[in-house]
């Protein structure tokens, strides 16, 4: 399901939720939750969205990318990329998975 009511406006771009998803559940199941949403994006996204990965809940969304690029100014543009989405903190991180 694409998420079309998210107002991306007012989260900010940030360089901590990968490393803040890490630490609260470790790498094996923060790599696995990525992996999750990079096959959810396989599965129903096309290349017009985006896989997005909720820090706090680990759920997952898609999101277009040019409303992504639109609202904060980051282009999701690419293979393997995840954007990561704290709703507590108002943040979001774009993240490149190897």
């Amino acid at each position: 399901m694409v998420d079309s009511d998210l107002d991306l406006a007012r989260f900010t771009p940030v360089n901590d939720l990968w490393p803040q998803l890490v630490e609260r559940l470790g790498l094996e199941r923060s790599q696995r939750a990525v992996q999750q949403a990079l096959d959810l994006q396989a599965m129903h996204g096309t290349e017009a969205t985006l896989p997005l990965l909720l820090v706090e809940t680990c759920g997952l969304a898609l999101v277009n990318a040019d409303l992504l690029r639109h609202q904060t100014g980051l282009v999701g543009a690419g293979e393997r990329l995840v954007l990561l989405l704290s709703r507590r903190d108002l943040a979001v991180q774009l993240l490149q998975s190897a």
